[in-house]
């Protein structure tokens, strides 16, 4: 498969778009439950599922989504997780050797030559996070990739195997990285950037990423280089009630069902139990 036109691949659509790409969709089911509380006039009902209402400064612990993505990585897989770790200390030390960049271009196919090292760190972990959150039965992108990088065999050199799982899903083509910065005129950064502000950073050996914690005031730097606005970390919270989310729901909502799949690395951030007899939480242990 030629990986320039990624979007003829189902699961490539969302690699080639990561992570600007993904969020449209829980977005819209976000804003349903957001929609029966604003309009209740107008909207009966709503069915937020994975809705991560919650998934902002104050409410949960920004390591949440990586946490989920991890664990569905190390159900399937352990050996898969624990290659995917080891993946990262042998990309940094190739990177630091004279002719490192050029080398990881080549075991990763990359169609240009690799800048930085970083750049390739951070597609794979998009890249790793859609195989989990989009996985399914159907298409079954996280048990493909394991099994393609266990077949390689346990003596295999570490990001062969990495690749061997790609490889599996996306085919043999060279592999296109990304530009996952903030882009002008996308509407979901500018999103991001304004109200929907989502604190998303990795811990220190709490998942199978290098250490990444969200930095506010580095987030906040980069939203005013490119679209010279500031962003309102704490609006979503105050305007719908996050804080003490249950005490605001029984007291102005109803008729709202929150439905999540435990493996949908999401969940983390929605609301899993039931508020009222008419404000519900539904979820499935193995369910996205």
């Amino acid at each position: 498969m030629n990986l320039h036109d990624l979007n003829s691949h189902p699961l490539g659509y969302g690699v080639r778009h990561l992570p600007t790409g993904y969020p449209r969709l829980y977005i819209l089911l976000l804003l349903a439950s957001w929609f029966r509380l604003k309009y209740p006039h107008i909207v009966y009902g709503a069915l937020a599922s994975s809705a991560p209402i919650l998934y902002f400064l104050g409410l949960t612990p920004e390591n949440g989504y990586a946490v989920v993505v991890s664990k569905d990585f190390n159900s399937t897989s352990t050996s898969c997780y624990n290659t995917i770790r080891e993946s990262w200390f042998e990309i940094d030390r190739v990177a630091a050797q004279s002719n490192g960049l050029s080398t990881l271009s080549q075991t990763f196919n990359t169609c240009l030559p690799l800048n930085k090292s970083q750049d390739l760190k951070d597609n794979l972990e998009s890249w790793y996070k859609f195989v989990a959150q989009y996985d399914n039965p159907r298409d079954n992108y996280l048990p493909t990739f394991c099994n393609a990088t266990n077949r390689a065999g346990a003596n295999t050199y570490v990001l062969h195997k990495i690749m061997a799982g790609f490889s599996a899903l996306l085919g043999k083509e060279c592999i296109y990285i990304s530009d996952l910065g903030l882009q002008k005129y996308h509407g979901w950064h500018w999103q991001k950037c304004t109200e929907m502000v989502m604190p998303m950073g990795n811990g220190e050996n709490d998942t199978m990423f290098q250490m990444d914690p969200f930095d506010l005031a580095k987030y906040i730097k980069e939203c005013k280089q490119v679209f010279g606005v500031t962003p309102r970390p704490y609006w979503i919270p105050i305007q719908f009630g996050g804080y003490g989310i249950k005490t605001v729901l029984e007291n102005f909502a109803s008729n709202i069902i929150f439905s999540n799949g435990l493996r949908d690395p999401y969940s983390s951030g929605g609301v899993l139990q039931n508020i009222s007899d008419s404000v519900v939480a539904i979820y499935t242990e193995e369910g996205k």
